[in-house]
């Protein structure tokens, strides 16, 4: 198999040695390029043809953003306008409102700059855990290990026969992972103000970029979207998103359900994990759960999803053809805990239909055909 041929885009002598350095160090992996702005980056893909670029944010002449958007309306003939390309992003305010300004503008993800962690040897192991496996993943390579360790491919098996009736949901849990802000911004606005239960929904992303991520969100939903605070009620109509670096899970007392905050340990390899969510979910709600898994690397939510569809909840996950990578859905599915595989633009439909009870019809497993794709 041919190497992933990689283009570095940054402004930083020193950033674009460590991930060069970095990258070169695994075989399934050739740097054939650096570029020092977004223009220059522009001007070299078609003279290259890199399989991914990784590209900074702030850079002069043209920026990240602006490359990105440069890239994907194929300006300059390049006729690569489809290229993967994930963002170098600093932890902070403006480097998480920059970076969802990126992938709005079509990047598929994004890692973190190493901050604070004292020397180059630390700087480049975080570069090697964040950005070979996204590399690998976006460009359909095997992982072997960490958050985005892809299953053996398997078909899409229907699901496991049930031995009672799925219950009326009485909440929505979602998850996602790469490319899960665009499918996000996608499926929540189409959700109606008035949808009858509470939804919690875990995105893997880091602190600071999920308060920005709920910000943007509440801004675009007709539902209400919070970044989740321990021991808020849980209500219809609002959308509770779990805080970059904690657990989010749902506790039962005395007087009601209630959302819950923890850092024990990481889930498959993330935290905020779906897995945690998804098995509390059931708990406090007997089953009456509706799992709705988007895009994303790994198999975060798996588990859980054969937890709810066993207690008779019901599982809903996007499909190959419009995932940025099949992982957790592709689990799922391969799984046999999937009541349905659906293209992008007939999530929320659907979740809106499941939450709305029998007489709308809840019946029978489907997998949509991979061809019906599309965006909404």
């Amino acid at each position: 198999m041919n190497p992933i041929r990689v283009l570095v885009v940054d402004d930083s002598v020193v950033v674009r040695k460590i991930v060069t350095d970095v990258l070169s160090t695994d075989p399934a992996i050739e740097v054939v390029g650096t570029a020092v702005n977004g223009r220059i980056a522009v001007g070299k893909l078609e003279q290259l043809k890199p399989d991914l670029v990784t590209m900074d944010i702030e850079m002069p002449e043209m920026n990240g953003i602006e490359a990105v958007r440069a890239i994907r309306a194929g300006s300059g003939g390049h006729g690569r306008s489809r290229v993967p390309i994930i963002m170098f992003s600093t932890l902070t305010e403006r480097g998480a409102s920059a970076t969802l300004d990126a992938l709005s503008a079509g990047a598929n993800d994004y890692v973190t700059k190493p901050a604070n962690v004292g020397s180059v040897a630390a700087s480049m192991e975080s570069v090697r855990q964040q950005l070979i496996p996204k590399i690998k993943a976006l460009t359909g390579r095997p992982v072997t290990a960490g958050p985005a360790r892809t299953p053996a491919p398997a078909p899409v098996r229907p699901p496991a026969p049930r031995t009672g009736p799925v219950k009326q949901p009485a909440v929505l849990v979602i998850g996602s992972s790469t490319g899960g802000p665009e499918a996000l911004a996608k499926v929540l606005p189409a959700l109606p103000a008035s949808l009858p239960v509470p939804v919690l929904l875990v995105q893997h992303m880091p602190p600071v970029f999920t308060r920005q991520f709920a910000q943007r969100l509440d801004r675009l939903c007709p539902l209400t979207v919070v970044e989740a605070v321990d021991g808020t009620p849980l209500a219809p109509g609002t959308v509770h998103l779990a805080p970059g670096d904690h657990h989010l899970t749902i506790r039962r007392s005395g007087r009601g359900l209630f959302t819950a905050l923890d850092q024990s340990p990481p889930e498959n390899f993330c935290r905020p994990a779906v897995d945690p969510l998804f098995r509390s979910a059931v708990e406090a709600f007997d089953g009456a759960v509706l799992g709705v898994v988007l895009t994303g690397m790994g198999s975060d939510g798996r588990i859980g999803a054969g937890r709810i569809r066993e207690t008779g909840g019901a599982v809903v996950v996007q499909d190959q053809a419009t995932s940025v990578v099949w992982g957790m859905p592709g689990a799922i599915a391969t799984a046999g805990f999937a009541d349905e595989v659906l293209p992008l633009d007939r999530v929320a439909e659907v979740i809106t239909r499941r939450l709305a009870g029998p007489r709308a019809g809840t019946a029978g497993p489907t997998t949509a055909p991979a061809a019906v794709g599309g965006r909404r």
